[in-house]
């Protein structure tokens, strides 16, 4: 089994269609929605886990770009600096995936890179310069 993470864009002609149903039908991949952003009569955007075998992973993207779906590797990551990280919790606020957590009970900053959906919230918020985006990492 592999596991990628992808960013999907639709044309505001699919944002009504089930692709994502169509994938896990047909296809038989195990697909996690981390993030989306889909409003009828516009664009749609979401960010995905899709997890199967080598060979549904071919059958799923020639679906999307059959479809006219933009895939693009979520090739971004975010890492914490953990010298700069003054555990004050201020990210925890901002995270919306829930990727950076305070842990109890000693209330200490976790992140779970896992969780991370790449939104940047925490790198552009942190006052210590304790989050980064990290461009160089391949998809896993």
């Amino acid at each position: 089994m592999i596991t990628n993470r992808l960013l999907l864009h639709f044309p505001n002609t699919m944002v009504d269609q089930p692709i994502i149903y169509r994938l896990v039908r047909e296809f038989d991949l195990v697909v996690n929605i981390l993030k989306a952003d889909i409003n009828p009569q516009k664009e749609g955007s979401m960010i995905m886990e899709m997890r199967g075998t080598r060979e549904q992973h071919q059958q799923g993207m020639a679906l999307l770009q059959e479809l006219g779906v933009q895939v693009q590797p979520l090739s971004r990551t975010v890492n914490r600096i953990e010298d700069r990280c003054v555990q004050c919790g201020y990210c925890t606020s901002v995270c919306p995936s829930g990727a950076i957590y305070l842990e109890t009970p000693g209330m200490e900053t976790r992140f779970d890179i896992g969780k991370c959906v790449v939104c940047g919230s925490c790198v552009q918020y942190c006052p210590f310069k304790a989050m980064e985006v990290d461009l160089g990492i391949a998809v896993r």
